[in-house]
Order: C-alpha cells, then sequence, then structure tokens
C-alpha cells in the first residue's frame, strides 16, 4: 500500500442521503491516520436553526467557510462568517452551524482523527430555537 491517497471529492460517499445538500467524511475512505477532513455544502435555509447543537468531550473542531455566509451558533453567540474565514472551536463549546442564505455555503472542517467520533460527541437538543 502506497503512503499517500488521492481521491476525487466526487468519490467520496455523501453521508447525508436525502437530507438536502452534501457531506463527504474523507477521513476514511482515504485511510487517514491523524486527520480528520469534513467537506459540506448546504444549500440555503440549511442547518441546525431550530433544532440541536453538539459538543465533543476531546476534539478541537476547525471550520473553514469556503464559498457563502455561514451563521454559527457557538454557546450564546451568534456570529456570521464569509467565506475565506476560519472558526476553531474547543471541545467543550456547544455549536451549530446555519445558512440563511440566498446561496449554498461550502465549508472544510478539521479535527484530530479519534477512534469513537461519535462517542466522543454530545448532543444537546433544543440548541437553537427559531
Amino acid at each position: 500500500m502506497p503512503d499517500y491517497t488521492i481521491r476525487p471529492l466526487h468519490q467520496v460517499t455523501d453521508v447525508l442521503g436525502d437530507y438536502p445538500g452534501e457531506m463527504r467524511l474523507a477521513t476514511y475512505e482515504i485511510d487517514a491516520e491523524q486527520a480528520a477532513l469534513t467537506w459540506r455544502r448546504m444549500p440555503a435555509k440549511t442547518g441546525g436553526k431550530g433544532s440541536y447543537g453538539h459538543r465533543h468531550k476531546t476534539q478541537e473542531e476547525i471550520y473553514l467557510v469556503v464559498s457563502g455566509t455561514l451563521q454559527f451558533k457557538l454557546g450564546d453567540d451568534v456570529v456570521d462568517v464569509p467565506a475565506g474565514t476560519v472558526v476553531r472551536v474547543a471541545p467543550h463549546v456547544v455549536r451549530s452551524v446555519w445558512n440563511e442564505g440566498p446561496d449554498d455555503v461550502e465549508l472544510v472542517i478539521a479535527s484530530k482523527k479519534i477512534d469513537d467520533p461519535q462517542g466522543d460527541a454530545e448532543l444537546v437538543e433544543g440548541f437553537w430555537p427559531e
């Protein structure tokens, strides 16, 4: 097996299924050993507003807004983040994102790869009421 992997993004599985947009978790499909990387496209009026947020026990996340403007709810703060901006979120901070629109938003999420990402995450119901 080579010491590198090259995979076109469209060949990475979209884990959202019928949910609007796309979310492609490249980490496991390229056999990454240390880093976790997710690409996401969010149509207008999609995301966590009116729903839940999440936090982590150990995993810090870094978000890069590639296109559009994305709303972040970080704890009690709501911040509009334009394309070309990087956001670091500590593990204990409850977070969620929302695309108010009118355009799609593309973002990349990076973190340290961990063995049990679902076990590290805690959902917080009703975090971002409408």
